[in-house]
């Protein structure tokens, strides 16, 4: 599972930046992703003294992220072989273990400190999960054809240069009727169109000379990351498509962190300086009967959840 959403300042990039020097920049980081992710997890390399303090966290860091584990759900999985795509320390392999029965629990990762990190709390609840360390170069899975009836993969297919070999991954090991969910990050959310177009970009004057996405990029997950693409769900859904699979968008999780910024929309609004397109689409949110924003039948959130079924073709 991904890293929770930073509000701590980062790295301002240097105003006359080369646009040539920028790529050689970003081209060098991609070299490091293990590295970087290794470095950066979700549990910060927390280490946890029991299955109470682990299972509280879960259900603490699960509460962060509102309808996540509606849309993303690690119930329903008792006799099944349920595979962790991205698992880092094993956050939603606890999951996993305390909400599900599964015949078999597989976590794969390109951090081996990660891999480590997640066999000793799964330890604490009594679990032994099959870990692996998979390539970032190569997504080939250590699995047979057809062996796993249920694939998550949340908040890491945004992070990897080709999803689509990854998703031929997945329908390769997929087993008939078998399906994946996954979550990555949503273009129409708060988190871009209010807090980094409005909040990072004019009120802390940071990333204005880049284009929204690469902006939404820079500041997400940090200046050192690898690469952090976002999507609309008809962009992710024609990936998923290329991949072999068929595609529905579930909806999105809302963070508390983008939550926080709701009371400046009408100061961006009022704001000249927001761009068109932002100002647009925060007029055009409306309230749900819990009094949170939505963009059209879906809470306004970061965090955007598919349900992928292997295609017909």
């Amino acid at each position: 599972m991904k890293a929770p959403l930073s509000r701590a300042p980062v790295r301002r990039p240097l105003a006359k930046l080369k646009s040539a020097a920028h790529r050689l920049r970003r081209a060098w980081l991609r070299e490091s992703s293990a590295e970087f992710w290794t470095r950066y997890n979700v549990t910060g390399h927390r280490t946890f003294a029991s299955a109470a303090e682990s299972l509280a966290h879960f259900e603490w860091r699960s509460d962060q992220y509102i309808d996540y584990l509606r849309l993303m759900p690690v119930s329903g999985q008792d006799g099944r072989v349920v595979l962790d795509f991205g698992c880092g320390p094993g956050h939603d392999l606890v999951g996993f273990a305390t909400a599900s029965r599964p015949a078999r629990l597989i976590g794969v990762d390109v951090s081996a400190p990660s891999l480590e990190q997640a066999r000793a709390r799964l330890a604490l609840h009594g679990c032994g999960p099959e870990l692996h360390q998979i390539s970032e170069r190569a997504p080939r899975l250590p699995l047979p054809d057809g062996s796993v009836d249920y694939i998550h993969s949340s908040g890491v297919l945004h992070h990897i240069e080709d999803p689509v070999e990854v998703f031929r991954e997945f329908r390769r090991v997929l087993r008939p009727g078998g399906e994946v969910r996954v979550m990555v990050y949503n273009a129409d959310s708060l988190w871009l169109h209010l807090h980094v177009a409005y909040v990072v970009r004019i009120l802390q004057g940071m990333y204005a000379e880049l284009p929204i996405r690469e902006a939404f990029s820079r500041f997400t997950d940090g200046e050192e990351c690898p690469l952090a693409n976002v999507y609309t769900p008809g962009e992710f859904a024609r990936v998923a498509n290329d991949g072999g699979f068929d595609c529905e968008y579930l909806g999105a999780a809302l963070a508390v962190a983008e939550l926080a910024d709701w009371p400046l929309r009408c100061d961006a609004i009022a704001n000249p300086a927001l761009e068109p397109e932002h100002r647009r689409w925060l007029l055009a949110l409306e309230i749900d009967h819990r009094g949170l924003p939505t963009c059209g039948p879906t809470l306004a959130g970061h965090d955007g959840c598919f349900r992928l079924t292997p295609g017909q073709s």
